[in-house]
């Protein structure tokens, strides 16, 4: 290949990779990307090495990608809003976990009281979540 071909394809690479940022968003790493794209196909016209190319694309990557993250929100680990209701599919036995109806989908989920037991068709509240299992109390005004 020849200087102004992988000049190019660099720029092709990393114009593409910067829109598909705002197409697919990936928390700047693909724009990360397309700007360390960028920079190799500027940085080929003097390196007509094509595996130091690749080589120097994949290190600024890293670099940028890392360098991005604190301009990334940081959120808790989960989506969830916590005190929802949920309503339970099966019992909840202490110390074990059972099946809650959530926003429509049917989750794991244990009492946050290791020695209370829930009953099925009961109304909780979601109060954690840890991994895919919610942790989940009693509705006091329910049970009025």
């Amino acid at each position: 290949m020849t200087v102004s071909t992988t000049v190019l394809i660099w720029l092709v690479a990393g114009i593409i990779l910067c829109i598909l940022e705002f197409t697919i968003p990936t928390a700047f790493v693909e724009f990360t990307m397309g700007v360390s794209a960028i920079i190799v196909a500027f940085v080929s016209m003097v390196m007509p090495s094509v595996g130091l190319q690749i080589a120097l694309w994949m290190v600024l990557s890293v670099i940028l990608t890392m360098l991005s993250r604190r301009f990334v929100p940081k959120g808790d680990d989960s989506s969830i809003e916590y005190a929802k209701e949920a309503k339970t599919l099966t019992e909840i036995i202490p110390g074990q976990a059972g099946r809650v109806l959530y926003e429509g989908g049917s989750w794991r989920a244990r009492c946050g009281d290791s020695d209370m037991a829930i009953a099925p068709e009961e109304t909780v509240l979601v109060i954690a979540r840890k991994g895919n299992t919610l942790i989940v109390m009693p509705d006091p005004v329910e049970q009025c």
